[in-house]
C-alpha cells in the first residue's frame, strides 16, 4: 500500500471511527437504561409488567441484530415517518442490547442479599426508595465486569448499522475496498481500529475480575 492511499484511507477511516463512537456512546447510554427499567419491571413491576419484561427479552435476545435495525429503519418508513440511519442505529442498537443488559442487571439484582430489603423496610424506606438508595449502589458494583463486557459486544455490533447504509468505520472500509481495492490492507486496518478501542475495556474486565478473585 502506497503512503499516498494510506493517509487517505486513514483520513476515512478516523472519520468511520468517530461516527461508531459517537453511535456506540449513544447506544451504551440507551441500551443501559432500557436494560435497567426491563430488570426492575422483571424483577418486581406491578400487574403483568414482568411478563412483558421477560417477553421483550425473550424476543431481542432470539433474534438477530440485524433484524433489529432493519424493522426500525424500513418499519418507521412504512408507516409514512422518516428516521435518519443514525437515529434508526441508536435506537435498533439500544432496544437490542438492552435485552441482554436487563439480564446483566437483574442476575446483580438478585445477587444482593435478601436481608438488604428487610433492613430497609425496618428504616422506613418504601420499596422505591430501598431500590435506589440501598440495592442499585451495590447491585451497580457486581454487574460493572459483565455490563462492560456488553459494552465490548455493541461496539462490534456497530459495524453491522453499515448494512442500513450508515457511514461508521466498516461502512468506511468497505467503500474504500470499492474504489481502490486492496481488501486485506484496509479490512485489516479496521480491524486494528476496532482492536484499539476494544481491547482497553477487555483488559480493564480481566484486571477487574482478577482483582475480585483476589479479594474473594
Amino acid at each position: 500500500m502506497s503512503q499516498e492511499l494510506l493517509m487517505t484511507s486513514l483520513a476515512i477511516l478516523f472519520q468511520g471511527l468517530l461516527a461508531t463512537l459517537l453511535l456506540s456512546a449513544a447506544s451504551i447510554v440507551g441500551g443501559t437504561l432500557i436494560g435497567l427499567l426491563a430488570a426492575v419491571l422483571r424483577s418486581f413491576g406491578p400487574w403483568g409488567t414482568p411478563r412483558i419484561a421477560r417477553l421483550y427479552t425473550e424476543l431481542f435476545r432470539g433474534t438477530p441484530v440485524l433484524i433489529t435495525l432493519m424493522f426500525i429503519y424500513f418499519g418507521v418508513s412504512y408507516f409514512g415517518y422518516a428516521i435518519d440511519v443514525f437515529a434508526a442505529g441508536v435506537v435498533g442498537l439500544s432496544i437490542y442490547q438492552g435485552a441482554y443488559i436487563s439480564e446483566v442487571f437483574r442476575s446483580g439484582i438478585e445477587a444482593v442479599p435478601k436481608g438488604q430489603w428487610e433492613v430497609s423496610q425496618i428504616l422506613g424506606l418504601s420499596k422505591i426508595q430501598a431500590f435506589f438508595s440501598v440495592i442499585l449502589p451495590q447491585t451497580g458494583k457486581i454487574v460493572i465486569p459483565p455490563l462492560v463486557g456488553q459494552y465490548l459486544s455493541l461496539i462490534k455490533d456497530t459495524s453491522i448499522v453499515s448494512m442500513i447504509g450508515m457511514s461508521e468505520l466498516m461502512h468506511g472500509g468497505q467503500a474504500i475496498v470499492d474504489r481502490v481495492g486492496k481488501p486485506v490492507e484496509i479490512y485489516g486496518l479496521v480491524a486494528v481500529l476496532y482492536f484499539i478501542v476494544c481491547f482497553p475495556l477487555s483488559q480493564w474486565v480481566r484486571h477487574h475480575d482478577r482483582r475480585r478473585s483476589l479479594l474473594s
